[in-house]
């Protein structure tokens, strides 16, 4: 594989490029947003539009949240920071592990804040994620297309106009530059978000094990429906300098927020992904497919940050990233299926300049939580 001169990121990354200095796009999109965006100009207009929806109707707006390092400052940020009332909606993915109630009962006490949840049906995410890892080597699109789109439905069965989400794309991919101002419609969540397959193709794909219904929390709204409550869309991480470690202080400071162990990556990242029992085999599948896993993506920010240097990002990544998740067990009982099924699925999703060798691979250490996870099918 080629990788990038400047971070560790590889040519098996979604979205990257290589400029004639071997460095790759997402980098000079971070040199973008540390050196050529006005974060005080940004700010004014992200003032600009708060005040257009401030104080309109029952809510300011919709804060999406799963109770993760990015959603706890986004809702700290939009309540104590913008003086909002928010809307909290979450997305249950029946993943969230037992630290997360804590963590967000404690945040939603401390800032006081109305929360809206939402469980999805068990059986049809069982399907949706086996089906979603058959034909993408991704099984987490039932998660990802839920959380955008159920809750865009909600904006508008509550008529809130405004939902602010997190960090912007263009801190980890190339879908949009760094200077672009995202706003998520129905192209954004096609190009982005879904996979490129809808709930009507998902429907299809199922062939009449669910009904249309079943996927209707997956469905996006139309356009038009949007436009009737006259909908706005946006990414915080548009319109402030967003740095993931600030971030972090700031909630552990403010709000009690807690970290733990995340399979696949070093004790200091204790931050990252800690909210799903699933995220220790979603890298696993990232690193069958591209070759390269979660402590690859972590180096890389640190280097655009400043914060280690190149040669340690990469000994950081060849020591953690690729070892079998011990939660693949669990994974594998959820979708029903065994690791050698699971592991072809993946290689044949496998992207060019990769060769993944089931052969090599270590076992990696479980989970203090583990026992504490529930094991119903």
């Amino acid at each position: 594989m080629r990788y990038c001169t400047k971070c560790v990121l590889p040519d098996t990354h979604e979205t990257i490029q290589f400029d004639a200095e071997g460095v790759c796009n997402i980098c000079r999109q971070a040199e973008v947003k540390h050196a050529k965006i006005d974060w005080n100009e940004r700010k004014e207009i992200l003032d600009g539009i708060i005040a257009q929806y401030k104080d309109k109707g029952q809510y300011d707006c919709i804060v999406p949240f799963s109770g993760g390092k990015d959603s706890t400052f986004q809702l700290w940020y939009v309540v104590t920071q913008l003086h909002l009332k928010p809307l909290v909606v979450r997305f249950n993915h029946w993943g969230y592990r037992p630290l997360v109630e804590e963590n967000n009962n404690r945040t939603f006490k401390k800032l006081g804040v109305d929360v809206l949840e939402f469980t999805a049906n068990w059986k049809v995410v069982r399907l949706l994620m086996q089906e979603a890892l058959k034909r993408t080597g991704d099984f987490c699109w039932f998660c990802h297309t839920g959380v955008f789109a159920h809750t865009m439905q909600i904006a508008i069965k509550y008529n809130i106009p405004l939902v602010i989400w997190g960090e912007s794309s263009s801190e980890y991919r190339a879908y949009r530059s760094a200077e672009e101002v995202e706003e998520l419609n129905n192209k954004l969540f096609n190009e982005m978000i879904n996979l490129s397959i809808t709930a009507d193709d998902m429907y299809e794909y199922l062939g009449g094990k669910v009904s249309r219904r079943d996927l209707m929390p997956y469905a996006f709204p139309p356009d038009e429906d949007l436009k009737r409550i006259h909908a706005k869309s946006i990414w915080l991480g548009n319109y402030i300098l967003w740095n993931t470690k600030e971030n972090v202080e700031t909630i552990k400071r403010e709000l009690g927020w807690e970290g733990q162990q995340v399979e696949g990556i070093p004790a200091s990242y204790d931050y990252e992904k800690i909210e799903c029992k699933f995220q220790g085999v979603r890298d696993y599948c990232k690193y069958i497919k591209r070759g390269h896993g979660r402590t690859n993506h972590l180096a890389c920010i640190d280097i655009r940050n400043g914060d280690m240097d190149r040669e340690t990002g990469m000994a950081l990544a060849q020591k953690y990233d690729g070892k079998r998740p011990a939660s693949l067990d669990y994974f594998l009982d959820v979708v029903g299926m065994s690791e050698d099924e699971f592991v072809d699925m993946l290689v044949e999703n496998e992207v060019a300049n990769w060769g993944f060798d089931r052969a090599q691979v270590e076992k990696g250490a479980p989970l203090p939580d583990m026992e504490q996870w529930d094991k119903t099918i």
